[in-house]
């Protein structure tokens, strides 16, 4: 009865991980294809202009969504994860203070964003330093 359980929390553990895993490779590819490649959310222009300058917003918004499509597959790879969510977690971190001080008007949700950033970032902290953590010793 003990391995059954034991068993089923190794599962659930690792379960957990692959979804949250999945599920932050989607926020980028997301983001980084529908939102800034192909420009579906002109807002994710607008603010790159704002900030970088209008000239160089739609050529610097599609290396930012090529980046952020590279980051899908650097994610979804599993090749050096702790490096890959420290990354992650610094960028989202940057960027978004960045535009809660330069362009909160533009935002989604207004300054707002920066609690829907922080919540991102805990669930990348989560995934991979104690819920990884947690798999890899049951293993």
């Amino acid at each position: 009865m003990f391995r059954q359980i034991s068993a089923i929390k190794i599962m659930t553990g690792s379960f957990t991980h692959k979804v949250l895993t999945y599920l932050t490779a989607a926020v980028w590819l997301v983001n980084g294809l529908y939102c800034k490649f192909l420009n579906f959310v002109p807002r994710h222009e607008q603010i790159v202009g704002r900030i970088l300058g209008e000239g160089y917003a739609k050529p610097l918004t599609i290396l930012i969504g090529l980046a952020e499509i590279g980051m899908t597959i650097w994610i979804l790879s599993r090749i050096k994860p702790k490096l890959n969510a420290f990354l992650q977690m610094a960028i989202v971190g940057l960027m978004n203070i960045i535009e809660f001080t330069l362009v909160p008007d533009l935002l989604l949700w207004g300054r707002f964003n920066i609690v829907i950033a922080s919540a991102f970032i805990s669930l990348i902290y989560f995934n991979e330093f104690i819920l990884s953590g947690n798999s890899a010793r049951r293993s």
